[in-house]
């Protein structure tokens, strides 16, 4: 009684009555001075500090402090805690988004970071021991008097693609592990007379390739029939042979799905018109990302016309559909025809290594789609030459609602850039810029640091190392090798110097320029 009472004067009635009044997590938690809420976190941590006599204490405590609770435990690894937390949890919904994201107690944002291993199996550990609590037990346990888990949210995870710490998980960790679970839950049910488990729905955001296919198929399979339901928000499968694909597309929530990512898995379009009217059927899906789709150059035209027509029928079933990623697609002198079958305008489009034409440009900018984008990335298309005017014509179409824009390997020299400058600093809301594989000077990225301070927005520029860095670099210089030759440290010290210069006087050092292409700066499209 005495840790409940310690717990709950850090706690005003008011604002237990905020939590008590939500059957969500919403706003959670209410604003509140910052020194308060310096002491409610150091005091929840106190708490925690022994598992054991914590866990007694949970059925004790009002519902509205589990959710500090749970990011504590979860931050701090208390995995007995932890697990206690998701058995007991009161409320018809745990999400990580909600719980684990920066709030008025706790600054850190626990979702940009790789989740810890040990972290993530007590809250699986958590749901096995709530699946196989009957519902008429569950019902006489003090917290759960009015409401029981019904959703655990699990997506939201960092998914940043680099090689992890040993003790963090990845997703491809986190798919295995909720896959187990569903198989061990199906495997392991015994039917006794009167006592229901308790269903739960569990929300994830799945990754899957060849070695992992077979296992996660049978975690779907399970789901369908057990207490315990797979529900996919984000599918991203690699390197998978196309009927693979389409069984596991069978085996999904039409409901669920958010977002499709096929990577490296070179269907071309006969493949493609194989799956797409399996994507279709997602009426919900948001965001369809198709990488390495090849023209299938050594298939006739006739078969090769008629599966781009195919495709283009399907893609105009999408109702939904805010971002498309197309990347290393062949669709030179077609993006009209692509662009033009759907039903909704895009709010993000990846078209990099497309090899488009000026055409190409021209009909985007003068597209519904034009005044809508949030993120553009034209990476990998060279822009130089006859692209760079209509390329400019799509910079102030977009300019009012552009965020996000990656011009990565566009072949933009100094003189490109420069001419570029009063279109770009148009794009008021921009706040991320990549110009990594370009051949710019010092010259031209000072030109672009002094015009870029009126982008109020801006906060983050990834510009290629300046070519005046490099030495007997061929003119002008192909991509490979600006990106594969070596620099002189000395020269780029000294520009990293005057870059930093710059920003201070302009009182723009919160504005991050850098060189790292990897450095998890790119936002994703939900993000935005």
């Amino acid at each position: 009684m005495g840790l409940r009472l310690g717990l709950l004067t850090w706690f005003s009635r008011d604002e237990r009555d905020v939590y008590a009044g939500g059957e969500d997590l919403d706003g959670w938690p209410p604003a509140r001075p910052s020194t308060m809420h310096t002491l409610v976190f150091l005091s929840t941590r106190q708490v925690l500090q022994c598992q054991s006599a914590a866990c007694q204490a949970l059925p004790l405590l009002p519902r509205e402090l589990f959710p500090l609770l749970f990011k504590v435990a979860f931050m701090d690894k208390k995995t007995v805690v932890l697990r206690e937390l998701v058995h007991t949890w009161p409320f018809p919904l745990l999400s990580f988004q909600q719980l684990l994201q920066e709030c008025a107690h706790c600054s850190r944002a626990l979702l940009q970071e790789r989740p810890s291993t040990e972290s993530m199996q007590a809250v699986i550990l958590g749901l096995t021991a709530r699946l196989h609590t009957p519902e008429t037990e569950a019902g006489t346990q003090p917290l759960c008097r009015k409401h029981a888990l019904r959703v655990l949210d699990m997506t939201g995870l960092l998914d940043d693609g680099v090689e992890q710490d040993p003790g963090t998980m990845s997703m491809w960790d986190c798919t295995a592990a909720v896959a187990r679970t569903c198989i061990a839950q199906q495997q392991g049910r015994t039917a006794e007379p009167g006592l229901a488990p308790v269903p739960v729905e569990v929300r994830v955001d799945l990754r899957v390739n060849r070695a992992s296919y077979a296992f996660l198929r049978e975690a779907l399979r399970s789901s369908a029939g057990s207490p315990l339901r797979l529900c996919c928000r984000d599918l991203r499968a690699e390197d998978l042979p196309m009927r693979n694909t389409v069984a596991l597309l069978q085996l999904l929530d039409a409901g669920c799905l958010r977002r499709v990512d096929l990577r490296f898995n070179n269907l071309g379009l006969r493949g493609l018109s194989v799956i797409i009217p399996h994507v279709a059927r997602f009426q919900h899906l948001a965001s369809l990302r198709l990488h390495y789709v090849h023209g299938d150059s050594r298939q006739p035209s006739v078969d090769g016309e008629d599966n781009f027509r195919y495709f283009l029928a399907q893609m105009g079933r999408f109702t939904c559909l805010r971002e498309l990623s197309m990347g290393s697609s062949l669709l030179s002198g077609r993006l009209d025809q692509l662009l033009s079958t759907l039903q909704s305008p895009l709010e993000s489009l990846e078209l990099a290594f497309c090899a488009l034409l000026p055409e190409d440009l021209r009909f985007l900018a003068r597209s519904p789609h034009a005044v809508h984008l949030k993120k553009l990335d034209l990476s990998g298309n060279d822009l130089s030459g006859s692209q760079l005017e209509p390329f400019q014509g799509l910079l102030q179409a977009a300019a009012a609602t552009l965020l996000h824009l990656e011009l990565t390997e566009c072949q933009l020299a100094d003189t490109q850039l420069l001419a570029t400058l009063p279109v770009l600093t148009r794009c008021a809301s921009l706040r991320y810029l990549g110009l990594y594989g370009n051949p710019l000077s010092m010259a031209g990225l000072k030109e672009l640091l002094r015009d870029s301070v009126a982008q109020a927005e801006l906060r983050t520029v990834v510009h290629p190392f300046p070519v005046d860095c490099y030495e007997g670099l061929p003119w002008p210089p192909p991509a490979s090798v600006l990106l594969e030759a070596s620099i002189n440290e000395e020269k780029f010290a000294r520009v990293e110097a005057e870059l930093h210069q710059l920003l201070l006087a302009s009182g723009r050092a919160h504005v991050l320029w850098t060189t790292d292409i990897y450095g998890r700066l790119a936002a994703d499209y939900f993000s935005l």
